[in-house]
């Protein structure tokens, strides 16, 4: 149902830029307010900011439906600790709840089982109620919480959330 690939050009970078634009202001608006998603856009999901984190070596990765470009997913392998981070993992509103999010799930699993690694973990707002219950239901744990100042006086408040893969 998904197509899943590398991001690697800098026309794929926009297309990541503009999914996030989209995304993240009609999902975490109303959790975290309009000035902390500007903020955190600019910072961590700009053209520039994808760029470096893809340099530095997050692997992102788009999601394509028939009809386009439906999300995109950004992932940090840690071989040492045996361990894959996602640290982004986005679909769009109306294309939630059809298959899309559980798809691009098995293919981080499968990621992490390919490489070797054996916990696949990441963070949650704590206010983010549904997402928080989707990966429950994924069999992922809470395994603690964080407060992180990200600057610009914002802070993100947190559950790590991890799954053995």
């Amino acid at each position: 149902m998904i197509k899943v690939t590398a991001v690697k050009e800098q026309n794929e970078i926009s297309i990541v830029a503009e999914l996030a634009e989209e995304i993240w202001n009609d999902h975490f608006v109303p959790i975290i307010g309009k000035a902390q998603v500007d903020y955190m856009l600019d910072k961590f999901q700009s053209k520039s900011a994808i760029s470096k984190q893809i340099e530095e070596g997050v692997e992102y990765y788009l999601l394509r439906v028939d009809y386009g470009h439906t999300g995109y997913i950004g992932l940090v392998p840690d071989p040492a600790e045996s361990t894959l981070m996602i640290s982004k993992f986005y679909v769009k509103k109306n294309h939630r709840g059809i298959g899309v999010g559980n798809e691009a799930l098995d293919f981080i699993v499968e990621i992490c089982r390919k490489r070797g690694l054996k916990k696949i973990f990441l963070t949650v707002n704590k206010y983010n109620a549904n997402t928080i219950q989707w990966y429950l239901k994924k069999g992922f744990i809470k395994a603690y919480s964080e407060v992180k100042d990200i600057g610009g006086g914002f802070v993100m408040d947190d559950y790590i959330m991890e799954k053995s893969c």
